[in-house]
């Protein structure tokens, strides 16, 4: 047993990367992991706002790193230099992730291979490339972001209603595979926050309305509403959970009447 409950959730000693970083919920989670004590590298491909951020902060542990996570060549730099500073990589968050809303009639290829590339395809590709390294330490955290998306239809957005329901089964799949490793693999699964993917919603009154009545809690969520949940789900204190979806919306999924 830890001598105090802040051990349980203690983040100290521990090297995480949280992808889409530079702002909203990839911000609030990285943030509140370098609060926990780890050492957060923010990746985005947001140069000016991570350096405006890690400086910030002012702390040594918040380190930027530039990478496009559509490309394979520049997510293999970014973890070979992490690698490099630290000797290891303990806690992967695959939050960074776009929207692009059109008819599912007209929905265009290209909006679809955009799509795909970063809100599933980057999240497979990083998670297996740093398991490489999870593998050789035999214990690992992955967190993929999923969204209410991956379980309920969502108007004029086909592609990414499907790609948030794969990267929810290919959390299991990779729970599942990885479990012989001591590597866990987790689904936080965001409801409305405010950010800027939903910016249009919160900002109009009709729509805000609508949003905050499907939530038993009757209110917009906010990027902090993730941290806890987080540090939870990369931390000790949930060393026996994996392959699950943990969701942060308010009540919504779980609303009848």
């Amino acid at each position: 047993m830890p001598e105090k409950i802040t051990d349980l959730f203690s983040l100290e000693n521990k090297v995480a990367i949280v992808t889409g970083a530079a702002r909203g919920n990839g911000r609030a989670i990285a943030e509140s992991f370098l609060v926990a004590g780890a050492v957060v590298y923010f990746m985005d491909i947001l140069d000016k706002e991570l350096k405006q951020i890690t400086a910030l902060l002012g702390n040594e542990n918040a380190r930027a790193i530039v990478a496009d996570v559509a490309d394979k060549n520049e997510l293999k730099k970014a973890i070979e230099k992490i690698i490099s500073e630290t000797g290891k990589i303990d806690i992967l968050v695959n939050n960074a992730g776009i929207s692009i809303s059109e008819p599912s009639e007209s929905y265009s290829e290209d909006s679809w291979e955009k799509t795909y590339k970063i809100n599933l395809k980057a999240p497979f590709l990083l998670s297996q490339l740093t398991a490489l390294h999870m593998i050789k330490q035999k214990s690992g955290v992955i967190i993929n972001i999923t969204s209410l998306g991956a379980e309920q239809g969502f108007p004029d957005n086909p592609a990414y209603i499907a790609f948030k329901g794969g990267l929810k089964q290919l959390t299991k799949a990779l729970a599942r595979d990885w479990a012989k490793y001591n590597i866990r693999v987790n689904n936080l699964c965001p409801g409305y926050i405010k950010t800027n993917m939903t910016k249009k919603s919160w900002t109009d009154v009709k729509l805000s309305e609508e949003r905050i009545n499907k939530t038993m809690l009757k209110r917009w969520g906010e990027s902090e509403d993730l941290s806890g949940p987080a540090i939870f789900l990369a931390s000790d204190a949930s060393k026996y959970i994996t392959g699950q979806d943990i969701y942060v919306d308010g009540g919504w999924l779980a609303k009848g009447l």
